[in-house]
């Protein structure tokens, strides 16, 4: 039975990982909670702090990892580096020196979102914002420190039992409880956790490295996502504010779609486009 370790578990794609994982009698999960407490059943609970490399290495030598599958991270804050890039690199190193098989999640906000085509894994970072600076610099420490590894870039995650972010932030603003701007010419590729989850199982019991693109079918615009959303949830959409991010002065990311063809070659799981997923069509 392969040991397998999921790191930031309490995380949204951490805990779907964690609660598919001790569903299949294949695996023996642990996995890594840092501030918050896990609420799974099922796999060994360890706390590791990724800014203290220490600690990396003695959860390492404590179990003993055959696969890791990296999701931990923060998305802003002072610790925006020392947690996820360098923590990054620290857990490639130490999975490298166990012989362990790492997966690595990283993001498609480490493009600069500047082109009509999607990107492919050949594409190399090109970030704009701190946090794609930190996602791409962890895309080069894992490399460096583990060339057998998977990293894998995906996009927009939603459709848990709890709503994410982006779901949360959409159905407060169809409510009215807030304000938003959805953004006309931001285009991601969204994809559901659960595919996203068993995709990365399945890509654990395999020998793929490098990159893999694993983003879902469709690429659509922050305001069609939005959108889509409010309607499975049987909101009305007359409240979503369509904008542009070009307009508005930020500097963001904006074309960032994710062209996930070798995955659909490679894997039987299939990644749904959020259309057919959230009942808007195939």
């Amino acid at each position: 039975m392969p040991r397998l370790l999921i790191t930031g578990g309490t995380g949204y794609l951490g805990g779907a990982l964690v609660r598919l994982a001790v569903a299949d009698p294949a695996w023996s999960v642990a996995a890594t909670y840092c501030t918050q407490l896990p609420a799974w059943k099922g796999a060994r609970a360890e706390r590791l702090d990724l800014r203290d490399p220490a600690m990396i290495a003695a959860l390492f030598d404590r179990l003993r990892p055959e696969v890791v599958i990296h999701t931990a991270y923060v998305q802003d804050g002072p610790d925006l580096d020392a947690i996820t890039a360098v923590g990054a690199g620290l857990v490639a190193q130490a999975a490298r020196a166990h012989g362990a098989r790492l997966i690595h999640l990283s993001s498609d906000a480490l493009f600069a979102g500047d082109r009509r085509t999607p990107y492919t894994e050949d594409d190399d970072p090109s970030p704009i914002t701190p946090y794609g600076a930190a996602k791409a610099a962890a895309e080069r420490l894992v490399a460096v420190a583990h060339p057998g590894a998977l990293i894998v870039r995906t996009s927009l995650i939603y459709g848990d039992v709890a709503p994410s972010k982006h779901e949360a932030l959409v159905l407060d603003a169809a409510d009215g409880r807030r304000a938003a701007a959805f953004f006309t010419d931001e285009i991601r590729c969204p994809v559901q956790v659960g595919d996203l989850a068993r995709a990365l199982l399945e890509v654990a019991r395999t020998e793929i490295a490098g990159r893999l693109h694993l983003g879902g079918a469709d690429a659509v615009s922050r305001y069609e996502f939005a959108c889509l959303i409010a309607a499975a949830h049987g909101r009305p959409t007359n409240l979503l504010r369509p904008a542009l991010s070009a307009a508005s002065g930020m500097v963001r990311p904006r074309a960032c779609a994710l062209d996930s063809t070798r995955a659909a070659r490679l894997l039987a799981t299939r990644l749904r486009g959020v259309r057919e997923v959230l009942g808007g069509g195939t």
